[in-house]
């Protein structure tokens, strides 16, 4: 019971921090190039990704061996991408309506993991998915009456996370999770630092606190939701991450002034629905898999 209370402890505050994290980004990328933000985010991230895996039984050693090399690459290169896409977003979208459209990952992942894994979609999530995307529909629809094409960006944002997600899952049947999760930080890293230098930007002494605050946050809320993962099943926690979009919102709209639709609001709440039940519905036809091969 006291672990799965942490367990609960530890993800909310993984989201929280999260949603602090993308409002800050939104600050910094706001005067500075989101290459160069996300590549001072990438260097702690990366020495976060190396103790922690010298740290494991077998040490660096272990976590280095991949039978997946290539995906390994692959999987940081589009981590890396989305975090620039996305990051990038908040300023020209809004951080509610960027999180709001980014929600439908999940719908995507299911969509991905039929021709990458191999996996049967039954009618069920094939009808979430559909209503999900009329709701991502609402979320797109413009104000002005002329479709707004910076909405684009969050959504290439969601394809290549959902992408990652999907090439994780692939990886995970060879490589453990240190080993991938080494591999995001150590791999963002390198591409950042041979891209960011291009786009170096002195920054104001103020703005060194907020870059300072960016990295700690990054590392301690992907610490706090891997220790949520050693205590709760993954099912528990994604749709507990949804909070996010909530955090966020209330960022935007209290500190950035950003102003939410009903049309928005109303897309969002479906496309999160469709998301917690097609992650349930997964969940749920992976239990039913286990017990008849036991059987």
């Amino acid at each position: 019971m006291k672990s799965t209370k942490a367990g609960y402890i530890f993800t909310l505050l993984a989201i929280s921090i999260f949603a602090i994290q993308d409002g800050i980004s939104k600050h910094l990328v706001a005067a500075y190039p989101p290459l160069f933000v996300a590549m001072i985010r990438y260097w702690a991230f990366m020495l976060f990704a190396v103790t922690l895996a010298s740290r494991t039984p077998g040490g660096l050693r272990r976590n280095v061996r991949t039978k997946k090399l290539v995906l390994q690459v692959a999987r940081g290169l589009l981590l890396a991408a989305q975090i620039v896409v996305t990051i990038t977003s908040f300023v020209l979208v809004g951080l509610a309506h960027s999180q709001a459209i980014l929600s439908s990952g999940p719908l995507m992942v299911a969509i991905l993991s039929i021709p990458i894994l191999g996996e049967k979609v039954g009618w069920r999530r094939w009808l979430a998915i559909c209503f999900g995307f009329v709701g991502v529909l609402l979320i797109l629809k413009p104000d002005s009456g002329t479709f707004d094409t910076r909405f684009l960006l969050p959504l290439f944002g969601a394809l290549l996370f959902s992408l990652y997600v999907v090439l994780t899952r692939y990886v995970s049947r060879e490589d453990g999770a240190m080993t991938s999760f080494f591999y995001t930080g150590v791999v963002g890293a390198i591409t950042m630092s041979c891209i960011g230098p291009f786009f170096w930007t002195a920054l104001a002494p103020h703005d060194w606190i907020f870059m300072g605050i960016l990295c700690l946050t990054g590392v301690s809320s992907h610490y706090f939701l891997i220790r949520a993962y050693d205590m709760l099943d993954a099912v528990v926690i994604q749709p507990l991450t949804y909070l996010q979009l909530v955090f966020s919102a209330f960022i935007g709209v209290v500190i950035f002034g950003e102003t939410l639709s009903a049309t928005m609001i109303a897309g969002a709440v479906i496309v999160v629905a469709a998301g917690i039940f097609t992650i349930w519905r997964e969940h749920a036809l992976a239990r039913a898999r286990l017990k008849a091969a036991k059987a």
